[in-house]
């Protein structure tokens, strides 16, 4: 089995040091999805941007969690429900979401459920989505630039499901209130 380290701010290697100290300053603690990014530093810089990338795109809040929390769910992402789950209560992302997600109930309007849906498709058929399928999204109101943004999002969230999934990363204490398994 192989066993991967979890860096922190003083044994992360000289050139991911800069960015675990970014994270550190972000989150008052280095998550331990970053302290174990950090053996790769072209990783976790990757992870970093393409976060802060997705975080500025055209998606609100409670749409970025559904893209989020959609991927998370369906990797069964053991760290990452729970860490999105906290991070949604920081970005006041309604619960009801929240629970939809993790639970795969439906979500509360039939936009966000669309969202959802095509997320689902744009994960299972590896961007190969039928053609009725994107237009039922462009028919929920989205845009041929929310397709490009969401294959962003999932970008960020195969870094972070697949370290994990390799990594078992120990869900942060601050999000073990929120852990998860896959119904």
């Amino acid at each position: 089995m192989t066993t991967f380290t979890i860096h922190t701010r003083e044994s992360a290697p000289e050139a991911s040091k800069p960015l675990v100290e970014k994270s550190f300053a972000a989150n008052g603690r280095v998550p331990g999805l970053h302290g174990v990014m950090a053996e790769a530093p072209n990783l976790l810089e990757a992870y970093q941007e393409a976060h802060r990338l997705f975080m500025a795109s055209t998606l609100d809040k409670d749409e970025l969690t559904v893209v989020w929390q959609t991927i998370n769910v369906e990797n069964e992402c053991h760290y990452c429900v729970p860490a999105h789950t906290g991070i949604a209560k920081m970005m006041k992302v309604d619960d009801a979401i929240t629970e939809a997600l993790r639970n795969e109930t439906p979500l509360p309007t039939p936009r966000l459920e669309a969202l959802r849906t095509f997320t689902l498709l744009m994960v299972r058929e590896r961007g190969n989505v039928p053609e009725a399928d994107v237009q039922a999204f462009l028919d929920a109101g989205f845009t041929n630039k929310n397709i490009l943004e969401i294959i962003l999002g999932y970008s960020q969230k195969i870094m972070s499901n697949y370290v994990n999934h390799f990594a078992k990363t120990p869900v942060d204490q601050v999000f073990q209130k929120f852990a998860w398994e896959k119904a």
